[in-house]
């Protein structure tokens, strides 16, 4: 892993929380789009080298709906780059970790992506994250 891709938050409202993210930062999202497949409408702010990914969902049976119903809005995942996505599924395999998706997905901001189970990662949701182009 190369180093944090982003960091996502789920919130209610995307709008919403777009304005108070643009007054933390001081500057406005510099993309958003929807990911159909997964339920999410998402926004994306640098600060600094950093990037913050705020999602919403479109449906109530999405990941973040029932994350936003169990939790509330908060810190939903940590993103982590990785050069070689397959790779990095084989190796944390052999190392016990619980993967989600065996084929990475196409995820939000050109990416491919696979999710590590929270049980195997004390709690925390894993995102790795390969950009598409590089596949």
């Amino acid at each position: 892993m190369k180093k944090i891709e982003h960091i996502g938050i789920a919130v209610k409202s995307l709008k919403e929380s777009n304005v108070l993210f643009e007054k933390l930062f001081g500057n406005p999202p510099y993309k958003e789009e929807e990911v159909k497949s997964e339920g999410v409408k998402t926004s994306f702010f640098m600060n600094g080298p950093n990037k913050i990914e705020l999602l919403e969902a479109t449906n109530e049976d999405s990941p973040i709906a029932k994350f936003l119903e169990k939790k509330g809005e908060g810190i939903h995942h940590v993103a982590f780059d990785v050069e070689d996505i397959d790779s990095e599924i084989k190796r944390l395999k052999k190392e016990g970790f619980v993967v989600l998706n065996d084929v990475p997905k196409k995820g939000a901001d050109n990416k491919l992506v696979v999710f590590l189970h929270p049980k195997s990662t004390n709690g925390v949701l894993i995102e790795l994250c390969q950009d598409a182009t590089k596949k």
